[in-house]
């Protein structure tokens, strides 16, 4: 799995942090979770595709089908639970929902639920899809941290702040103007990416290395 051939190349003395979108992204969804969840060194944001799983899980029917069309199909094969289509009655969406909690069990469940939207250390800020550039780290709405701002990627942040981030995939992890972007698009290309900051110029680590 890319997630543990890359954990093993970062530095001992660095803490972890992961940006999000353990799930729908291949077939190991259950696989990461259950690894992330049990490892209390690593700090783990939510993810624009486990707050649509968290909805799923609260609201089938309003939002079961958007998340099934969106990787869920995936996230719910990584659990053994089968014969599923994104277009199902109501009554077949609840209990897929009933299934899928079932499977995770309440422990998982609440890891997942408990899941924060952003990390601060020092003029490094780490979330899942972006920040809207003229508003203060402590500031940013959730929705903007998990789901992105239409400014983020086209203006530079005037703060000196640095924001590490996933959700756009890009060919290869990069930092300019204010972004660290890391997405490699790992369920597509293979490659997972990270980067270590220690004070230096940022050092870039893939899981194909």
């Amino acid at each position: 799995m890319q997630l543990e051939k890359l954990l093993t190349k970062v530095p001992q003395d660095h803490r972890i942090v992961l940006v999000g979108d353990y799930v729908d992204r291949g077939e190991h969804s259950a696989e990461v979770l259950r690894l992330i969840s049990a490892r209390p060194d690593l700090t783990c944001l939510k993810g624009n595709h486990e707050e649509m799983m968290l909805w799923f899980l609260s609201d089938p029917t309003g939002q079961g089908r958007r998340w099934l069309r969106y990787g869920g199909l995936q996230t719910l094969a990584s659990f053994d639970l089968h014969g599923v289509q994104a277009e199902m009655s109501n009554d077949e969406l609840i209990e897929c929902r009933d299934r899928l909690q079932k499977a995770m069990g309440n422990t998982l469940f609440q890891w997942v639920a408990e899941l924060r939207t952003w990390e601060m250390s020092g003029n490094v800020l780490t979330v899942h899809a972006g920040a809207d550039p003229k508003v203060p780290p402590s500031e940013q709405s959730e929705k903007t941290l998990i789901w992105g701002h239409p400014s983020f990627q086209s203006k530079a942040r005037r703060d000196g702040v640095w924001v590490v981030h996933g959700h756009t995939i890009v060919n290869e992890a990069s930092a300019q103007q204010g972004r660290i972007s890391i997405d490699t698009g790992a369920f597509v290309t293979g490659v997972l990416s990270a980067v270590c900051l220690d004070g230096t110029e940022p050092r870039f680590l893939t899981s194909r290395d």
